[in-house]
């Protein structure tokens, strides 16, 4: 039976509430799996899922600090965590402080406002100022020089092999639970849910999926299936006899229709008219006596 016991390597699953610590003393939340907490401070964003999160432990994945808290500590069991900057997100640089012009904004027809998240040459940055035709975007990490502080409890451990592959799914690209897992000596058939066909994200994702499968997982082949299944158009019910008799008397007399047809019946045969005067009648049918 696998240990409860976090060990470097291990994929766990974490709850969490994630703060910085600001010199006066106060504490601005910046993550949480918890819709309650992110209400309760003003932070709760409509598409986000607060749910459990998967981590891989002392790989360099986690803020060193929190890496080194959650090896030796149990599953269920919460803790508290402050983490300094050198060991969180790291020091401020000033050398990641640029000044650019508006005009390289307004070229991606981008109207800069302070507080803005903007992304120049494949890096991402905060706008910090505006003034005088320039805008300073702050290329540091949004919680680099600042102290951090977690309230986390690790919930539960990938203890097999499918799970460990799950585990990697949704930390990397996320519905870890709708993909179709078969594992067989050290080969993998991972079935692609539907949403996968055409999003984009998978694209880009599934690149770090095999990477991270290769690097956490002892699989030595790796193979994605699409399914695509042709539906079967289910013939038309024949409706009942009552629906095809209120069709037919709602429906219009075709002109070839106009004139009733004769019906078999067994009513006696109407008599025949009598011959107009000048005309001649037709002769009469002898009785047998009159023969």
């Amino acid at each position: 039976m696998a240990s409860d016991t976090i060990e470097k390597g291990d994929i766990v699953w974490l709850e969490y509430d994630a703060w910085t610590v600001n010199p006066n003393g106060t504490q601005t939340l910046f993550d949480t799996t918890h819709d309650e907490v992110a209400k309760k401070e003003g932070k709760f964003e409509e598409k986000k899922v607060y749910i459990e999160s998967p981590v891989v432990v002392g790989k360099g994945r986690l803020f060193e600090g929190l890496d080194a808290a959650l090896i030796g500590a149990k599953i269920g069991e919460g803790k508290e965590v402050v983490i300094p900057a050198e060991k969180g997100a790291g020091v401020r640089d000033p050398r990641l402080v640029e000044l650019k012009t508006e005009r390289e904004f307004l070229r991606q027809e981008i109207d800069p406002e302070v507080g803005m998240e903007v992304s120049i040459s494949g890096k991402r940055g905060i706008v910090t100022a505006v003034s005088a035709g320039r805008v300073r975007v702050d290329f540091n990490n949004p919680l680099a020089g600042k102290t951090l502080k977690y309230i986390v409890t690790p919930v539960r451990k990938a203890k097999t092999p499918e799970e460990r592959v799950r585990a990697v799914i949704e930390m990397d690209y996320g519905l870890g639970e709708q993909f179709k897992i078969h594992l067989e000596d050290g080969a993998s058939e991972i079935q692609l849910p539907d949403v996968c066909k055409t999003d984009e994200k998978w694209f880009v994702s599934k690149f770090r999926v095999v990477a991270d499968l290769r690097e956490l997982t002892e699989l030595k082949t790796i193979q994605f299936v699409e399914e695509y299944e042709k539906k079967e158009t289910k013939p038309e019910a024949a409706p009942p006899p009552e629906a095809e008799a209120a069709k037919a008397a709602a429906e219009p007399a075709t002109p070839a229709e106009t004139k009733p047809r004769k019906k078999a019946t067994a009513t006696k045969p109407k008599p025949t008219r009598r011959a107009a005067k000048g005309e001649a009648a037709a002769p009469r049918e002898k009785a047998p006596e009159e023969l």
